[in-house]
This record gives C-alpha cells, structure tokens and sequence, in this order.
C-alpha cells in the first residue's frame, strides 16, 4: 500500500488536466520485504524491539543496506528516519547505501577512548592495519566498557581485553572466538546466603511501600547521575505519579573509565535484579526495562538464565 505521506503533487498535468502523484522518497522492494519478514519470524512488530531487530538484519546479512530498513520501516509501521536514527547512533552497526560495497565479514573494532590510548590502542591499529593481504577491516570504536583491562578489541559480539597485537590478530585472522561467561555468584548461591528474603517480606505484606520508600530516605541515599537527587525522594514522586509506570534500568556506561555496572554485573548479578524488584514493587511499576549495552553479551547471557532461574522459583512472574 502507497503510503500517502511520501505522495508529492506535480505541476504538470495528466489526462483529464490532473495533477499525477509518484511516490516519493526510497521505494519498498519486495525481494528486500520477504527477507526481512523471514527474519523476523512471527515476532510482535513492537517498537521497542526494533534494536533487536537490527541485529538480527545486520547478523544474516553482515550490514543493514538501505532496502533492508526500508522493508523494516514498513513492518515496524515507523519513518525511515526512526530506523536510521537508531541505526547510526550505535557504532556496531554497519548501516549502507545502494552506492556502497558490502564490508568485510569481519570487522575488528579497537576502543580508541582516552583509557585505551594510553593502555597501547594505537599499537593494536598499527598492527593490524600493517598485515598484507588482510581479509577484514578494522575500525576505530568508541569506549568498550572495559577501561579497567583495556586495551580492547571486540569482533561480532566477542571482546578481547586485555588484547595484545597477537591475539588481535589472531581473532582477527578467523581464529574463534565467542564472548566467556564469568564466574558469578549464581541464584542458588545468592538465595542460600539470605537473597531475595527482602522482596519476599515486600510481597508478603510485611513492609509497605511507604516504609521501604522511608528507610530509603532515612539512608540518605544519593543519585550518582551527576544531580545527587536523594533515591528516596526520586522514589517517592516516582510512586504519586499516575499509572501506568514503568522503571528503566541503564546498564549502558558509555563514558571512558566507567565500568562499575559490568564489574557488579559480573559478579554479583542478583543484589541489582533484586534492588530493581523492590524498587519497581514500591513504585508500583508495571513493567522493567534493562537495557544492556551491546558490548556486554556474556552479561545478556548470565542475566537471561539467572532471570529465568527467578521466575521458576515462583519469586516474581
């Protein structure tokens, strides 16, 4: 179906002396729309999995070419400019015009950020670029999250930090490699050490919201986001505004030296799933949405099992 926002009037004149329409802007290909259907499988076209749905273009085809976004604005039912916006913001993402060759099947990405200057990055690029006959391009990216082991490199959704310029290489020669879940403290040892007994208390009644919401405040307890907000009072006006609310959780630390979220994350993962559940069970939010930064995957894998591990244990559902 014509989209009626991307019809211009001409001025010269058809049969009958009216005006002809044409189409305007780049035209959906339906090659391009049966490919992207396939993909997308029978998944609900909801806005906020349009992320998700980049990478599982840029994942089958290497890149997101322009007829691809095309056939995903139209199933997304969003503007072009929604799907490009997203798409070049983040630096994983190979987006493509009609006039550009598809890039390499591998591409290394060196952190380039102030951290990773100094912890030898430079010498990663010359290293890799310096190789003859290469099969793969390499692309300076910025901060990678892991400014406390740098210098790092990160290949589809693999790091390596610390890289030396051998391992660099070697990964970036084809050599396998696939992102290492690390050791953590998992939900069977968090729950026998005492875990979740604070949200059980929550759900059974034996705190009120008002109470957890005053011995946040009585904590004096300060957003680190640069303001200081007291968190209980953030809590509070959260809590009196009308329904529905929903929480946000921002595992994203793109600033260069700014790694406590993946260092916690890591290695403690439930002491923040069970503050974020509290804290939504207080202000009554609906819905929590985690959003993780792409160069985190063994963190989305850790996170993805335990929370399952979660909802089976009857704690939430």
């Amino acid at each position: 179906m014509l989209d009626k926002h991307k019809v211009k009037r001409h001025s010269h004149p058809g049969r009958g002396g009216r005006a002809i329409s044409h189409p305007k802007g780049r035209q959906l290909d339906t090659e391009a729309q049966d490919k992207i259907r396939l993909i997308l499988s029978d998944t609900p076209r909801a806005r906020d999995m349009l992320i998700e749905f980049l990478h599982l273009i840029q994942d089958k085809f290497g890149c997101l070419s322009a007829d691809h976004l095309v056939a995903l604005a139209d199933e997304m039912k969003l503007s072009l400019a929604e799907i490009y916006e997203v798409a070049t913001f983040y630096a994983h993402f190979d987006v493509i015009t009609e006039t550009e060759d598809k890039p390499p099947p591998i591409t290394v990405r060196v952190c380039d950020s102030v951290t990773c200057q100094m912890l030898g990055a430079e010498k990663l690029i010359s290293a890799l670029i310096n190789q003859k006959e290469k099969k793969y391009r390499v692309l300076r990216a910025p901060c990678m999250g892991a400014c406390d082991k740098g210098p790092a490199i990160s290949i589809g959704p693999c790091q390596i930090a610390p890289a030396s310029p051998e391992q660099a290489l070697n990964a970036a020669n084809g050599k396998a490699i696939s992102p290492k879940t690390p050791k953590y403290q998992n939900f069977e040892t968090y729950s026998s050490d005492g875990g979740y007994e604070l949200l059980k208390s929550c759900l059974s009644g034996a705190f009120t919201p008002e109470k957890i919401i005053s011995v946040l405040k009585d904590s004096n307890l300060k957003g680190l986001g640069g303001a200081g907000f007291p968190a209980g009072q953030k809590w509070e006006f959260v809590r009196s505004e009308p329904q529905p609310r929903m929480m946000a959780v921002n595992a994203d630390e793109g600033e260069p030296g700014t790694f406590k979220d993946r260092w916690f994350l890591e290695r403690e993962p439930h002491r923040i799933l069970e503050g974020l559940l509290v804290a939504a069970w207080a202000v009554e939010a609906e819905k929590i949405y985690f959003y993780l930064r792409d160069e985190y995957p063994q963190i989305r894998e850790l996170l993805l099992k335990e929370l399952a591990k979660i909802e089976n244990a009857g704690i939430v559902k």
